[in-house]
């Protein structure tokens, strides 16, 4: 009984990271209704950030984070001019490819300076005994940071005059652009804040788990689960997703191999778009 309780404590852990990484694929879309195929190589840069920042300019690791979300955002702006911006209102798979191939080049150029090799950031933090079970200090730092950015991308979204603007062109955008507000901005606004999340995300996973440049293509998996379970376009929902998500791959490894783990989350994929197009998690946007 104790394992299923701890297991259930640390796939909330590292599902709520899960969920952060899909918020930020999920916040894209709802803005703008597209599918960001940069998405893992936005990870695996983030991750890579922290490796860097870390090592080559000894920045301790936590404070990378600020950074991290900075660059995500300002490369998220350049990529939404140089990928989305001309493709806007064209057919969905044009914005598809252009995206999957701006992911080809970022993760071909990382491929060429670093390999494939595998690199871990070695993060040195208390952990919480309880029992027999020891939950990883990082872990937990990593949830906390999670629910810090989620609420300050909450008030963001809900009390500032940019952030109404933002769900204004959510919920439409012809009509947003004739009360008078800036829609391409907001977009390219949009796209900066999905990916800065995107690689906050990453960053995160880098202090938990080792990485190497091709990482990010099975959390761009797992984020297309997540979202999936709560609803393109939910950002409640993709959090609530992404702990759902943890406590799928905590209770599965309770009871039979990890290498089964995928094999299941992606017949709960297949089967979700089937019978919950929407979600299951899917939550009304205000």
């Amino acid at each position: 009984m104790l394992g299923i309780i701890a297991a259930i404590i640390d796939g909330v852990l590292i599902g709520s990271v899960y969920g952060l990484a899909a918020l930020g694929l999920t916040l894209i879309w709802g803005v703008m209704e597209v599918i960001n195929l940069t998405h893992g190589a936005a990870i695996v840069a983030g991750m890579f950030g922290l490796y860097l920042l870390a090592n080559a300019v000894h920045i301790p690791p936590y404070a990378t984070l600020p950074l991290i979300l900075i660059g995500g955002f300002l490369v998220g702006i350049v990529l939404y001019w140089i990928s989305v911006h001309r493709l806007m209102g064209r057919p969905p798979l044009m914005i598809l490819l252009s995206t999957f191939a701006v992911n080809l080049v970022v993760i071909g150029l990382g491929t060429a300076a670093w390999g494939t090799d595998l690199f871990n950031v070695p993060v040195s933090l208390p952990s919480v005994t309880w029992g027999r079970y020891t939950f990883s200090g990082t872990h937990i730092l990593a949830a906390a940071l999670t629910t810090a950015i989620a609420g300050a991308l909450y008030l963001f979204l809900y009390h500032t005059k940019l952030g109404k603007a933002v769900r204004a062109v959510a919920n439409n955008r012809e009509a947003a652009e004739l009360a008078g507000i800036p829609t391409t901005r907001v977009l390219s606004l949009s796209f900066g804040l999905g990916v800065a999340l995107a690689g906050a995300a990453g960053m995160l996973i880098a202090t938990m788990f080792p990485f190497t440049v091709l990482s990010g293509d099975a959390y761009q998996l797992k984020s297309f689960v997540v979202t999936a379970l709560g609803g393109l376009g939910n950002p409640a929902g993709a959090l609530v997703g992404g702990i759902a998500l943890g406590l799928i791959e905590g209770f599965a490894g309770q009871f039979m191999p990890v290498s089964w783990t995928l094999v299941i989350e992606f017949v709960l994929f297949v089967a979700v778009l089937i019978i919950f197009p929407r979600g299951i998690f899917a939550f009304r946007r205000a």
